[in-house]
């Protein structure tokens, strides 16, 4: 690609995800290979650069300052990646620097405070963009056993032992603050006349950071890059006094590139306070004519307004609160049954009592209603129109009674319209209390506590876990009338009214806000009429489908700017580009035979799956039922596995799977 086709596609790759990183990666990569300054007609040869390394080291190793190397061979005209200006040359990276390895020590000697016979110790969470002096562990001198093991300044410091993304991040040591060595992890890139920061600037480049990469071997979670595979590296030497130019053209263009950078953090912060108070004007109009003029203000200027993919869950957010406050649909002609939904619920609760599942309860009154609702809509306190029950305490003494073990929701389990079922935590309970604490289906689940945004998360549980209980930090509800719908209660309570109400009535400490049960029953409910309610969610959904279509819309958008900005700088440099494997959310095979019932569990078994089954007359399709179990594809293919081999589902026939289209 040349400088022309560049130019013209300048916007597109500067606004691109990462676009201005992929900028930086171009600089240091044209920097590397001579394309940055012009070379001048004085300079001399890189050869006589490498000429007097040669001398000095010779120097080092004669005084017992460095180690005789062992002699790397002489590079071979197919190792060579690109051409270079006919002043500069390559030699390979462990003839013009030397590379030391940190210490190795106890983990039990390091401590976290100075005192006069302990010396700091750099670890890789020192390695950022520039040397963190802060964060610092100590250790005694003794286990520094040689002298090129103290950092200097002009290092160049790696991380040789880290995650695969970390691995190879390096920061230049422009001071010594104080007496530092280094651990095991990381290793000091010292050069050996070179200037310090072009050879900075050099192992920042794409192809020295893929050719170090290359030599890194990889366990689970951490890649260690090779000593020995790094010495190796053919390395672009220019002329000394070309190395300073070098440095003060990226440092000029890397300058151009965080003014670049804090121009687009600004315009998003504009554009994001824009979009948030136009959503808030649709979200609070007061009368048809006032939604009619913010809904026009924000279709001409929804291109504006919204860019990421995540926008499109605050325009969704603005969506439940009109449906909320009654904006999205025509108005019912019949008003709600409220009478019989409180009669409902005066019904069930008076079983529960008899039944010994609660006690009775101490009458709430309902709290100020803070929004306008239609006329011809209800509003009630929760109490009025669901039984509210606290769950299982962990701690108690139930010593000399039958014991079972189940497992429970917690907080984290219990998202906004979902449930996280992975590794649910158990519990131990008396036997005659699974009744009590025990989540059916239909039950709303309502978070008591957690970051202050995250009280009263709301959904309603669908099955997923045999016998599964709620913790005391999760209340569960049941609304007993079929004129009102548990679906609308969860709108209410995940939209910004009811995250308002929760918000304003929660107790808040620095990080944590926590609601009780009193607060939940007293919150003011409006009630729709049952028609108007099926409605509301109708219209809801199918506009969510809408914005679930955009956000993808916008995701394709975005990844087809990532991939222009990586073929422009791949065009210009030649380095290959890595390929993102995104994580499979969804199956790539399915089960299309239905999935039958072979032996009922007991009540004791943890076999939801089982039990979804005996619910629905022994037979479910495989997509049903992973759709039923509510958990990651991954845990319902775990889950499955262990019900067949306890003979509680028949095993699917092989010929029964089939490939699914990505």
């Amino acid at each position: 690609m040349d400088a022309q086709k560049f130019l013209a596609e300048f916007g597109h790759i500067a606004s691109a995800p990462r676009g201005v990183a992929k900028l930086r990666e171009l600089i240091l990569e044209l920097a590397i290979r001579g394309k940055l300054v012009t070379t001048s007609a004085r300079s001399t040869h890189a050869q006589n650069l490498l000429a007097e390394i040669t001398s000095f080291r010779m120097e080092l190793i004669s005084a017992g300052k460095l180690r005789r190397p062992t002699p790397q061979p002489e590079i071979e005209e197919s190792e060579l990646p690109f051409i270079l200006p006919e002043t500069w040359a390559f030699e390979r990276l462990g003839n013009v620097c030397e590379i030391v390895r940190g210490i190795t020590f106890p983990s039990s000697k390091k401590q976290t405070s100075r005192s006069s016979d302990v010396v700091a110790c750099l670890r890789t969470s020192n390695v950022q963009s520039e040397i963190d002096w802060d964060d610092l562990i100590f250790i005694e001198p003794g286990f520094v056993g040689r002298e090129d093991q103290w950092v200097q300044k002009g290092d160049t410091m790696i991380s040789m032992a880290n995650s695969y993304e970390l691995v190879g991040k390096v920061a230049l040591v422009r001071d010594v603050r104080e007496r530092a060595t280094f651990g095991g992890f990381i290793a000091a890139i010292r050069p050996h006349v070179l200037e310090p920061e072009y050879l900075y600037l050099l192992l920042r480049s794409p192809y020295m950071q893929a050719q170090m990469r290359v030599t890194a071997s990889q366990t689970t979670n951490i890649a260690n890059i090779s000593l020995g595979g790094m010495r190796p590296i053919p390395t672009p030497i220019p002329p000394k006094e070309e190395q300073t130019q070098i440095v003060a053209k990226v440092d000029e263009l890397m300058a151009l590139c965080d003014k670049l950078e804090t121009q687009q953090q600004n315009r998003r912060k504009i554009q994001n306070n824009l979009r948030q108070s136009t959503l808030q004007a649709v979200a609070t109009s007061q009368s048809p004519h006032e939604l009619q003029t913010n809904w026009t203000r924000l279709a001409g200027n929804f291109g504006h307004l919204n860019d990421a993919p995540e926008d499109v869950d605050e325009m969704l957010g603005a969506l439940k609160t009109l449906a909320v406050r009654g904006l999205l649909v025509d108005a019912s002609s019949t008003p709600p049954n409220l009478d019989s939904i409180k009669a409902d619920c005066v019904k069930l609760r008076e079983k529960y009592i008899s039944d010994g599942l609660m006690r009775r309860q101490k009458q709430v009154d309902m709290a100020d209603a803070a929004e306008i609702y239609p006329d011809h809509w209800a509003v009630a306190a929760f109490d009025e129109l669901a039984v509210v029950i606290g769950g299982v305490t962990k701690g108690r003494n139930l010593r000399g009674r039958q014991m079972i073990v189940c497992p429970y929701l917690a907080v984290a389990n219990v998202q906004r319209g979902y449930f996280k079922l992975e590794n649910l935590k158990t519990i131990e309970i008396a036997a005659d209390e699974l009744a009590k604490y025990q989540v059916s289906e239909g039950d709303l689940l309502i978070t008591e506590g957690g970051d202050w945004d995250k009280v009263g998360r709301t959904a309603i549980w669908r099955g997923g876990a045999m016998n599964c209980l709620h913790q005391n930090h999760v209340f569960k509800a049941r609304v007993p009338s079929a004129y009102l719908l548990n679906d609308w209660i969860e709108l209410v309570f995940n939209s910004d009214i009811g995250r308002n109400y929760f918000a304003g009535a929660s107790k808040q400490t620095t990080n944590l806000a926590s609601i009780n049960m009193t607060q939940l029953r007293s919150f003011p409910i409006p009630i729709p009429p049952i028609d108007e309610q099926r409605r509301i969610l109708s219209m809801l959904a199918r506009l969510g489908n809408r914005c679930g279509e955009w956000r993808s819309q916008l995701k394709k958008k975005h990844s087809l700017a990532r991939v222009l900005a990586d073929a422009v700088v791949s065009g210009f440099t030649g380095i290959a580009i890595e390929k993102e494997e995104e994580p499979m959310k969804a199956p790539q095979t399915e089960l299309i035979a239905m999935l039958h019932l072979d032996k009922t569990p007991d009540i004791k078994d943890q076999a939801p799956l089982a039990t979804l089954l005996a619910r629905h007359n022994g037979a479910m399709s495989a997509k049903d039922l992973w759709r039923r179990f509510g958990g990651e594809i991954d845990a319902f293919y775990a889950q499955l596995k262990i019900e067949i081999a306890h003979e509680w589902i028949l095993e699917p026939m092989p010929a029964e799977v089939r490939g699914v289209s990505a």
